[in-house]
């Protein structure tokens, strides 16, 4: 029999998962302390919202969303920080479902835009986001330190 996927608030149950997510996106083991650190207050932060989607047996996939009022847009506006499927759980619609519920909460609490940076190095990623919705209307640069 087939589980049903469920899209639940991140706990802290799901920090091994989140970590091995966000290790397997950056291509890199991540220092797990100060990870731990920041994971506990983002997902405490009532300006984020991080999903998790699951079955009984295991995580499929999150994503992480932050909010911030800016000048520019003069409201809030909300973006996507981290946003990962397992891959043996790609194509099934799990990320569809995911951005739906950002979707959602946007729309709840009249967000102005909601947006997603992709490293240009994650080439397929233009596709998935164009397909869901977004426009590729911004260059953003950076400076690493």
């Amino acid at each position: 029999m087939k589980s049903k996927t469920e899209i639940r608030k991140v706990e802290n149950r799901d920090l091994d998962f989140v970590y091995k997510a966000i290790c397997e996106l950056e291509n890199e083991e991540l220092d797990f302390e100060v990870f731990t650190a920041i994971f506990n207050e983002n997902i405490s932060n009532p300006n984020n919202l991080y999903l998790l989607a699951d079955n009984e047996n295991e995580g499929l996939g999150f994503i992480s969303f932050h909010t911030q009022n800016l000048l520019h847009h003069c409201g809030v506006v909300g973006e996507i920080q981290e946003f990962f499927i397992h891959q043996n759980h790609r194509g099934k619609g799990i990320g569809k479902q995911l951005i739906n519920e950002i979707l959602q909460y946007a729309d709840q609490n009249n967000l102005k835009s909601i947006e997603v940076t992709t490293n240009k190095r994650r080439v397929e990623n233009v596709l998935i986001y164009e397909n869901l919705g977004f426009n590729l209307s911004h260059n953003k640069f950076t400076i690493y330190k």
